[in-house]
């Protein structure tokens, strides 16, 4: 591409010596025009100069006809100029000789040493504004090469300059060597931009040593009266000021004293005899104030960003609001009542932050259109269940505020919000079944929106870009019980949405106090964690964190919380096993207010049992061995467990028959059916009381249709109690319906050894299942031996 106007773009806070990122220049957006050919494109920022605009146009125009600090540009001469006789306009076009830094091999194919482009540059005194096109005259017909640029006055400080510009590259073909010319060009074009700055500083400086520190701005010409217009002697033209420069055409004057420029090119230059048309500026740079960023505000709140990072910002940027722009524009034309000015009060915030969205482009290395997809998808997300007003919403059950032991606590030593977890001592599966998946991710989800809103506020108080956060998560306590296959189902789920929606919000995560199981865990989730994540995970074992490289190098010891060896105190719950008695009811399972629900379904089942309606589940098992395995709480009265095959293929009725313990409440055997004809019992009946935990497996000798069986237990009452003693006995005496919470999966075979040991609770107290549960999967002497003994 041209460094035509690049060349004087400049990025304001480009350190020196920062090489520019190979793989990102090469990462360049590909949008399909109409031919379907692909053409690269690229969109600055806009670039504030705090100089006046006549100024900055007096240093620009000293950097023709050749710029020593631009080596690639050799050179220019100026095909056409116009001037306006009031001296407003001021119209150039330059032929511009450039060299490119391309491998010798396809200098000597294309059998050029050096390209040539056209530019054409319109200034307009009265408007204060600059217009810049540049193509390429070289290789037309296979390269095309558009740039246009403007600048113009700051809206809000006439004393200061913007500068604005769009590029496309569109190679059609190129001798075979298209991805290499794209390459090259990208590459050039961006090791140029960061030079603008500094030739702007140049050039001004240089003005500067020759006492030129003000251009004042064009004002019209007085009319000349007849009288004065009559021929007289020729006076003494008066000294213009050291540091002023008063002519109207000023710019030029200055130039053509330049030393850049040669004696005689005024006198070479052939003068347009009409006005030439101002050139329109295309859509990329004729945008809204609105959807415009200033590079100093990149660097004070996003961060350094190279050229290409920001153009692919922009562009992501400006294609969210235009998509607004059109969705708006659909809905308020189906309803006519709707104020196209104003959104509802509270209303969710309708385009994302830029930081936000610098994040999806970042967890895509920005790949645009990958970035634009995730991004995409997340903002659908994000309406759908109204997570833009979950702070303001969201009000967690009591076992989370409870029993959830995690919070916010103050800040890292790079200024990062601190979170800290004690995974190990929470009861997950209590949780689980006490709030459900739903509350629990719904917490999650506040946890991180929490994150973003500290992250902003840190960024303001700190004075440069904080936009990840930092956690500590402490193991202690951490044991088989937190790895049964429920729990780290729901964990996975977990990570997929934040993975989705919070991309590159984790700064660096410490593990601290991991014990041996650790790595079984790690096994389990890294898979679903994202790589660039994973990178900014340590993991200390024992007590090697408070060892040199551990937390201290990370949180000021003053921080660091008391549990952990630290002199501060948390605030945050301790966690511990939730009580039984807060597990969910039937009352409790909807609790999204009306919101499409987050979880497609719910890993824990909640059922009645009815006196003479037994709740039954169906299990279809396609392959000889597998293992039927299952899970669950009585959390009201007595039930009777039983686990059967059918012999006679079943199906779940949309409206059982019968069922009226309601929705919850589904009974799949017929009463017509006989024991040992129709169906079998595999697993013998199990009394369970109120309060108990069950875990067990069934090793499937045949394939088909198997069923769980909770019915209602009769406790006998002996009739000759008087009425007052019968008063004082529990529900399950008195009352015909108990309650169920219950989890099955199957398992095929040789996924079951050991994957099932973690089924217990921390509310159950079991160490393991039996050890007929393995045994069992070895041998198939009996129907006995198929089965386990349900641990309690």
């Amino acid at each position: 591409m041209s460094v035509l106007g690049c060349g004087i773009i400049g990025d304001d806070k480009i350190k020196d010596g920062r090489k520019q990122r190979w793989d990102a220049v090469e990462r360049i957006w590909l949008a399909a025009d109409e031919s379907g050919k692909m053409v690269q494109q690229y969109q600055s920022p806009v670039r504030v100069y705090k100089y006046p605009f006549e100024l900055v146009m007096a240093a620009y125009e000293r950097r023709f006809p050749t710029c020593p600090q631009i080596p690639v540009f050799l050179g220019s001469e100026i095909l056409h100029e116009f001037k306006s006789d009031d001296g407003a306009i001021h119209v150039k076009e330059r032929r511009c000789k450039l060299n490119v830094d391309a491998p010798y091999i396809l200098k000597k194919i294309a059998g050029v040493e050096v390209v040539y482009f056209i530019q054409k540059n319109s200034l307009d005194r009265r408007e204060r504004t600059l217009k810049i096109e540049a193509h390429n005259e070289s290789f037309a017909s296979r390269v095309i090469v558009k740039e246009n640029c403007l600048y113009s006055v700051h809206p809000e400080n006439s004393e200061w300059t913007c500068f604005e510009q769009c590029a496309s590259l569109d190679v059609k073909n190129f001798f075979g060597f298209e991805s290499t010319v794209e390459k090259i060009a990208m590459k050039q074009y961006s090791q140029n931009i960061k030079k603008g700055k500094e030739i702007i500083e140049f050039f001004i400086n240089d003005l500067r040593s020759n006492g030129v520190t003000y251009v004042p701005p064009w004002t019209p010409p007085k009319p000349v009266s007849p009288i004065e217009a009559k021929p007289s002697k020729k006076e003494p033209e008066p000294q213009a000021s050291a540091t002023v420069l008063s002519s109207p055409s000023s710019c030029d004057s200055i130039t053509s004293s330049s030393s850049y420029h040669s004696a005689n090119t005024a006198a070479q230059t052939p003068v347009s005899p009409t006005v030439p048309d101002i050139p329109e500026l295309p859509p990329d740079i004729r945008i809204a104030s609105e959807d415009k960023l200033d590079a100093d505000y990149i660097e004070r709140f996003l961060g350094h960003l190279t050229p290409i990072q920001e153009s692919y910002l922009i562009q992501l940027r400006k294609w969210i609001a235009e998509s607004h722009k059109g969705q708006e524009s659909d809905e308020n034309s189906e309803d006519k009542n709707v104020d196209e000015d104003s959104d509802s009060e509270g209303d969710p915030p309708l385009v994302p932050k830029d930081s936000h969205i610098l994040r999806f482009l970042r967890a895509r290395d920005f790949n645009l259109e990958e970035a634009r997809k995730m991004l995409c998808n997340s903002l659908a997300w994000r309406k759908q269940h109204q997570v833009d007003l979950i702070l303001d919403t969201w009000k967690p059950p009591t076992p989370l505020v409870d029993y959830f032991a995690g919070g916010w606590h103050y800040y890292d030593r790079e200024g990062r919000p601190l979170f800290i977890l004690r995974l190990g001592q929470m009861d997950v599966k209590g949780l689980l079944k006490a709030c459900g998946e739903e509350a629990i991710l719904r917490h999650i989800l506040s946890v991180n929106e929490e994150g973003l809103r500290r992250c902003e506020e840190a960024t303001k108080a700190r004075g440069y870009p904080i936009s990840t956060w930092t956690c500590v998560v402490d193991l202690e306590g951490l044991s088989m019980r937190h790895l049964w296959r429920p729990g780290v189902k729901a964990l996975l789920r977990f990570i997929e949405v934040v993975e989705a929606n919070y991309p590159e919000t984790m700064g660096r995560l410490l593990i601290v106090r991991a014990p041996r199981v650790f790595p079984v865990l790690w096994t389990l989730v890294s898979p679903f964690i994202d790589e660039n994540t994973r990178k900014k995970f340590l993991i200390y074992g024992g007590n090697d964190y408070l060892e040199s490289g551990g937390l201290a190098d990370y949180i000021d010891p003053e921080y660091i919380p008391h549990f952990l060896g630290g002199t501060c105190h948390c605030t945050m719950p301790e966690g511990g096993l939730v009580p039984k008695s807060l597990y969910q009811l039937l009352d409790n399972l909807s609790m999204n207010d009306g919101l499409p629900s987050l979880c497609q379904e719910t890993i824990y089942q909640l059922s009645s049992v009815i006196k003479g309606a037994p709740h039954e589940v169906l299990v279809n098992i396609d392959d000889k061995d597998s293992v039927l395995t299952w899970d669950f709480d009585v959390l009201k009265g007595d039930v009777v467990f039983t686990v059967l095959r059918s012999r006679r293929p079943l199906t779940v009725p949309k409206d059982p028959p019968g069922a009226v313990g309601g929705p919850l409440n589904v009974q799949l055997l017929d009463k017509s059916m006989t024991v040992g004809v129709d169906v079998s019992v595999v697993e013998t009946p199990l009394v369970c009381h109120e309060g108990e935990s069950i875990q067990g497996s069934h090793v499937a000798r045949y394939p088909g249709p198997y069923v769980l069986q909770w019915k209602f237990h009769n406790a006998p009452v002996s009739s000759s109690l008087p009425q007052a003693v019968k008063a004082t006995l529990p529900d399950v005496f008195t009352h015909h319906k108990c309650k169920v919470m219950y989890y099955h999966e199957v398992l095929a075979s040789d996924d079951f050894r050991g994957s099932m040991t973690s089924l217990q609770s921390s509310q159950s107290g079991f160490s393991s299942l039996s050890v007929g549960t393995t045994s069992s999967a070895q041998s198939n002497s009996s129907q006995s031996a198929n089965s386990s003994c349900p641990s309690r």
